[in-house]
C-alpha cells in the first residue's frame, strides 16, 4: 500500500505561485513568510507593480520536503497560463531545477494551463520530470452558463504532448507516493457524505469533440496531495475541492488513521453555486480537529468568513508570494 510507504517529514515549504489572491497585507499564519520579504529576498530593490507576483485565477504550489538529509520538491498544479507562472517563478527567484514531479489534481484549465511552461522550464533546467495524472483528466470539459448555452474549457495537454516537451508521464488512476515516498498522492476521492454533491453546472464530453455534452457533476479525476510532518501530523493539499472538502478530509483519515490532521491548504470550493453548502462544510470540518485551514483559490469570501467565524485564527487567507514552513519547532 502505498500510504505505508509515506516518509516522515521534518520539514515542508510551501511556496505559492499561483493563486486567485493578492494581498502582501492578508493576515498571516506564525509560520508564513509575506510576499514583500520573498520578492526582497529575491533581488527586489523596490516595492512597485513590477517587482510583485501577479494573481490570477487557479492554484499552483511549490512543495520542499526535507527528511534525514534527503530534499524532494514537487509542483501541485501549473496555474492557468505561463505568462504568469513564468512571471511569479521569476519575481521569487524559483529554482524549479529541483522539481522532480508535478502532479496534477484534475483535468481543468486554471490548474493545467502553465502545464507546458513548467515541464519547458524543469527540463531546462534538470532534464527531466515527471507528470503524475490519470486517464479521467483528459476529456473534455465545459460548464452551461446561465442562457443555457454550453462553453468548452481549455483542454488539459494530453499524454502525447507532455511526452514531446521531454516529460514521463505517468497516467494512472490508482494512488502512489511520489518524490522517493515524501508525498501521497491520492486514488479517487470516495464520495460520502449526504451533501457534497458536486457541481452541478459541470459538464463534460470525450475528448474528440465527438458525442453529446453529458453531466458531470462529481469531477471523479480529482486528486489530493499529502505529506506528514514529524510532530505536527498531515497536511492536506485539495486544489479545488470538487469531491467536497468534508470528503476530502475523510479520505485522508481513512487513509492515515493514526495521524492526525494538522493543515488544510487548497481552494475549497464553496463560492457561486457552491455556496449552499457553506453551513453543512463548516459545521462538519469541526470533526477533523483541524488546526489550520489555510483558504486559497476557490474557497470564496463568504465561505472563508463563515469558516473565520467558527474557528478563529485557525483559519486563514492563502495569498500569491506567500511562503509557508511546516515543521516541529
Amino acid at each position: 500500500m502505498p500510504t505505508q510507504s509515506l516518509v516522515t517529514l521534518d520539514e515542508l515549504t510551501v511556496d505559492v505561485i499561483a493563486d486567485n489572491v493578492s494581498d502582501m497585507y492578508v493576515s498571516k499564519t506564525t509560520f508564513a513568510r509575506s510576499e514583500i520579504d520573498n520578492v526582497v529576498k529575491a533581488g527586489a530593490a523596490v516595492i512597485s507593480g513590477t517587482t510583485l507576483p501577479v494573481a490570477t485565477h487557479g492554484l499552483c504550489l511549490r512543495l520542499r520536503a526535507k527528511s534525514a538529509g534527503d530534499e524532494h520538491s514537487v509542483l501541485f498544479d501549473t496555474g492557468p497560463e505561463a505568462a504568469a507562472f513564468t512571471r511569479n517563478c521569476g519575481q521569487l527567484k524559483l529554482d524549479l531545477g529541483t522539481v522532480e514531479d508535478i502532479a496534477i489534481s484534475h483535468g481543468h484549465w486554471d490548474h493545467t494551463g502553465a502545464l507546458i511552461a513548467a515541464i519547458d522550464a524543469i527540463i531546462a533546467r534538470r532534464g527531466r520530470v515527471t507528470v503524475h495524472v490519470n486517464p479521467g483528466m483528459f476529456n473534455e470539459r465545459g460548464v452551461r452558463i446561465a442562457d443555457g448555452r454550453v462553453v468548452p474549457f481549455e483542454n488539459v495537454p494530453a499524454p502525447d504532448e507532455m511526452r514531446s516537451h521531454g516529460a514521463n508521464v505517468a497516467n494512472d488512476p490508482k494512488a502512489r507516493v511520489l518524490a522517493d515516498g515524501h508525498f501521497y498522492y491520492s486514488g479517487e476521492i470516495p464520495r460520502v457524505t449526504s451533501f457534497e454533491k458536486g457541481r452541478p453546472d459541470h459538464l463534460c464530453r470525450p475528448r474528440d469533440g465527438g458525442g453529446e455534452w453529458r453531466p458531470d457533476p462529481l469531477i471523479l479525476d480529482e486528486r489530493m496531495l499529502v505529506a506528514h510532518v514529524r510532530g505536527l501530523g498531515l497536511i492536506v493539499f485539495s486544489a479545488c475541492s470538487h469531491a467536497g472538502i468534508v470528503n476530502v478530509c475523510t479520505e485522508a483519515r481513512a487513509r492515515f488513521p493514526d495521524v492526525p490532521i494538522h493543515a488544510v491548504m487548497g481552494g475549497l470550493h464553496l463560492c457561486g453555486a457552491m455556496e449552499r453548502l457553506i453551513p453543512d462544510s463548516v459545521e462538519a470540518l469541526g470533526q477533523f480537529d483541524i488546526r489550520y485551514i489555510i483558504c486559497a483559490h476557490c474557497t470564496g469570501w463568504r465561505a472563508l468568513h463563515a469558516l473565520a467565524d467558527a474557528y478563529g485564527d485557525r483559519i486563514s487567507q492563502s495569498a500569491v508570494g506567500t511562503t509557508y514552513w511546516f515543521g516541529a519547532s
